[in-house]
This record gives structure tokens, C-alpha cells and sequence, in this order.
């Protein structure tokens, strides 16, 4: 499931020697990144209502399922630190192309998989192109527009598309399962990813500036991840003192140590370790993972209680999920006024504290529960998060110095990112392996209850943390 909102970049100063884009350009620029932003929302939302019927198809089991979301979701998480790097160097326009192309490529090789492993591979492969598209994509529309107006006018559509595309995947992922299988939730994404290519041909050339490119770090940061994913899954189904669960626990462990020496080293780090030493930068990163945990955790959830436990259609289980995406879309706007009232630490300590409540408000749910108190308890989850984040972008970048801002906000990026992965890990481990013996076709509504609790308390953990160490407004 796609996040409930997204942290841009931070403005850069506009290079002297860039071409000037005429209006056209600038607005076929906008449209070519909007469709990005959206295609690779909708992709994330459509495949998890399409888990069950991939789980039929290709027979991957819980294990194969969780690969599936987080093969994409590691990597776009991992690279994201590095891929505006890559933009600055190969230009706007080309490094979008580039990504555009990537993920266009990978979603013909989802569509085409022969088994759940080849589907794994290319989701990867997806993931890679997704966190090239981000960053250039807001680079794309910064080098379009001049004026500071009309930019900011062009960056709240090209967020407000990805809110809507958040209410759009679950519903067209459900119909297109429905219609024709789950190879055409991917199959959708090559006469998009061929139109923005189209678009592309007509915008200006972008310039390239030189920036260093940290690939130790780049490397040993995703062999970490995976590794961590790989023993969190697996513990699940294999044990969690079973040898293949120790060594991917080794992994990641050995891999943070070498990421971490590499960065103090490294004359350009893409992650200085200076700015994890502030307090308010912190703060910002681990609320960032927390929020996105619960938020990933329980669409993850829902997508599979939906189909597996209540029976339901792909075409249902998915408008289950839009009045969740007209809350975001609805508290995103209001969450930057909440802030300047109430203050942001009162917003972010409040956002927290409502998605926490969300996470227990769940708890009793089970295969009898009306669909209307279902919805009902879906609320808080809508607005927590959406409340906190904007406040917390916020503050995270008021904290850091100007030429860092937007090192720091890919960071949090990547840490929210890498939030929600852990979370699928972990919650598909719990209801693949709860005690009551997984009903509804590998469904344990124990396991799901046990997800929820760890939510809430990770939740009510960074809910103190925040009112304890951000500073008042």
C-alpha cells in the first residue's frame, strides 16, 4: 500500500546554465510526473489486492506473498537515498526516462513471471525504477517552473495525484483481477510508462551537476535490509533459531556496521552520521518509521482479512479502502493549519497517539464483524497518520541546515519506506504462524490481533519519544 503522503525533496537553487522551459514544456513536464507518481502508487495498492490471486496462481504461500510487497518496497527504501544523486548527475529528464523505463520493463517481466520466484526478481527490479522516478520527478517540475507560485501550485497537484492514486489502486486492482487476472494489475503499467517516455521526448533537456555517488554505502545499506527481511519473514515459517534465520540476522547486523563505517569515511556520505546525532532529526526518523509500520501493517492486513477470512471479491475488498484514502486526502490539507495553530509537536504527538488508538481499535475484529463498524474503526487509522506527517516533514527539515534539507528528507523517505516493509515482514510472520491455525485459507486472526498490538505499542513508544524530546513551538 502506498504511504499516505510523500516527502518531497527539498527546492534546489536553479542551475545558471539550465534551459529555460517554455509553458508547454513545463506542463507536459507536470503531466509526465504526475503519471510517474501515480503509476508507481497505484502499482503498490493494486498488487496487494491481487496477493490472493497470485497466491493461487503461482502457489509462492505467505512467504512468497510478503517477498512479493517487500521486494519492492526494500529496494525503492534503499535506493532512495542515493537517487537524487543520480538525478543531479544525469540530469532531470534523463534520470526520470531512466526510471520510467526501469520500472516499465520490470512490470513486463511481473506480467510474464512463470513462478513466484521470477515474480520476486522483477519486483525488485520495479522497486529500483520506482526510487529513480521519485526524486527526478520532483526535480522534472522544479527545473519546469521558475516562478515559485506556479511551482507550488505544480508540486500540490503532483501530491494531490498521488493521494487520489492511493483511492484508485485498490479498486482498478480489484476490477482488473476480477476482469482478467492478476498479470494485468501489471500489464497496465507499459502503455503509461510508454506515453511518459512519449511526454519526455518533448520536454527541455535537464542539466547535470556533478554529485558524488556513495556506493559502498549504497550496498551495504540494501544488503542490511535484506538481510533484516529476509530473517524476519522467514522466522515465521522456518523458526527463528533455525540456521537460514541466524545467518540473514548476521547479515544485517554485519552489513549496518560496514554501512556505518562506510559513511563516516566517505567524503560525501549519502546518509551523514552527523545528522543522526541531532535529536530532533532523531525523533523525525523514528516517528517517520513508526507511522509508516501501522499504516503498511494494517492495509496488508485488511487486503488479506477482506478476501481470505470474509470471503469477499477483489472488486470489494477495494472499495473497502477508499473512504480510508478520502480521509488522508482530507487531513493532509488541514494537518499544515492544525501546525501553525496548536504547534507542530502538539500535531505530531496528537497524530501518533490516534494511529496508536487505531491499531488497538482493531484488535477485536473478527470474521462476524459488520462491514460498517470495520470502516467505522478505519477512521483513527486515516487520520493519524496523515495529522503527523506533514507536521513531521516539517519539523525535519526546519531542523537541519538549508544545503542538507534534502539529504534529510530522503532519509526520512527511506525510513518510512523501510517502516512498512518491516511491518509486512513481521505481520505476515504472525498470520501465517498464529495459534489458532491460520483460518480463512492461511489466515490467522490471532496472529493479525498480535500484529495490531505491536503497531500500537512501537506507536505508543514514539508517541512519548516525540513529546518528550521535541522541542515546544
Amino acid at each position: 500500500m502506498a504511504v499516505p503522503t510523500f516527502v518531497p525533496s527539498a527546492r534546489v537553487p536553479r542551475s545558471p546554465d539550465a534551459p529555460r522551459a517554455s509553458s508547454s514544456s513545463g506542463s507536459l513536464a507536470l503531466v509526465a510526473s504526475l503519471l510517474g507518481f501515480a503509476v508507481i502508487t497505484i502499482d503498490v495498492t493494486a498488487v496487494n489486492i491481487a496477493l490472493p490471486d497470485i497466491r493461487a496462481t503461482l502457489h509462492g504461500g505467505m512467504a512468497g506473498l510478503q517477498w512479493v510487497v517487500d521486494a519492492y518496497t526494500l529496494m525503492f527504501a534503499a535506493l532512495m537515498l542515493s537517487a537524487g544523486a543520480l538525478a543531479d548527475r544525469a540530469g532531470a529528464r534523463r534520470a526520470y526516462a531512466l526510471g520510467v523505463g526501469v520500472f516499465t520493463a520490470a512490470s513486463l517481466a511481473c506480467a510474464l513471471a512463470p513462478g513466484i520466484g521470477a515474480l520476486i526478481a522483477a519486483r525488485v527490479a520495479q522497486g529500483a525504477g520506482a526510487a529513480i522516478v521519485m526524486p527526478a520527478s520532483l526535480s522534472l517540475i522544479r527545473q519546469a517552473y521558475d516562478d515559485p507560485r506556479r511551482r507550488a501550485r505544480a508540486i500540490a497537484l503532483w501530491t494531490v495525484g498521488g493521494s487520489v492514486s492511493v483511492a484508485v489502486g485498490p479498486v482498478l486492482g480489484g476490477v482488473l483481477t476480477e476482469a482478467a487476472g492478476w498479470r494485468s494489475v501489471f500489464l497496465l503499467n507499459l502503455p503509461v510508462g510508454a506515453l511518459i517516455l512519449v511526454l519526455l521526448a518533448r520536454v527541455a533537456r535537464s542539466p547535470r551537476r556533478p554529485a558524488a555517488v556513495d556506493l559502498g554505502g549504497q550496498v551495504t545499506a540494501v544488503l542490511a535490509l535484506a538481510g533484516l527481511a529476509f530473517a524476519v519473514i522467514e522466522g515465521g515459517h522456518m523458526g527463528w533459531t533455525s540456521a537460514p534465520v541466524v545467518a540473514g540476522f548476521g547479515v544485517a547486523v554485519v552489513c549496518a556496521v560496514a554501512f556505518h563505517r562506510v559513511e563516516k569515511r566517505h567524503p560525501a556520505p549519502m546518509v551523514p552520521l552527523s545528522l543522526l546525532r541531532q535529536r530532533q532529526v532523531g525523533v523525525a526518523l523514528a516517528v517517520g518509521f513508526a507511522v509508516n509500520a501501522g499504516f503498511y501493517g494494517v492495509t496488508f492486513l485488511l487486503g488479506l482479512y477482506y478476501q481470505q477470512l470474509r470471503g469477499m471479491s477483489g472488486v470489494a475488498a477495494g472499495l473497502m479502502f477508499v473512504p480510508l484514502a478520502a480521509i488522508i486526502t482530507g487531513t493532509n490539507l488541514v494537518s499544515p493549519r492544525a501546525a501553525e495553530r496548536f504547534g507542530r509537536r502538539t500535531v505530531i504527538v496528537l497524530g501518533q497517539a490516534v494511529l496508536a488508538l487505531a491499531m488497538f481499535a482493531l484488535v477485536p475484529l473478527d470474521a462476524d464483524t459488520p462491514l460498517w463498524l470495520v470502516l467505522v474503526l478505519l477512521v483513527p487509522t486515516g487520520l493519524g497518520g496523515a495529522f503527523a506527517v506533514p507536521a513531521l516533514t516539517a519539523q525535519l527539515l526546519d531542523s537541519v541546515p538549508g544545503e542538507r534539507a534534502g539529504t534529510a528528507s530522503g532519509m526520512l523517505n527511506s525510513l518510512r519506506q523501510t517502516g512498512g516493509a518491516m511491518s509486512v515482514a513481521l505481520f505476515g510472520a504472525l498470520i501465517a504462524g498464529g495459534g489458532d491455525g491460520g483460518v480463512g485459507g492461511g489466515f490467522s486472526l490471532s496472529g493479525m490481533h498480535d500484529g495490531l498490538v505491536v503497531a500500537g505499542l512501537v506507536l505508543c513508544a514514539t508517541t512519548a519519544l516525540a513529546a518528550w524530546m521535541l522541542p515546544r513551538d
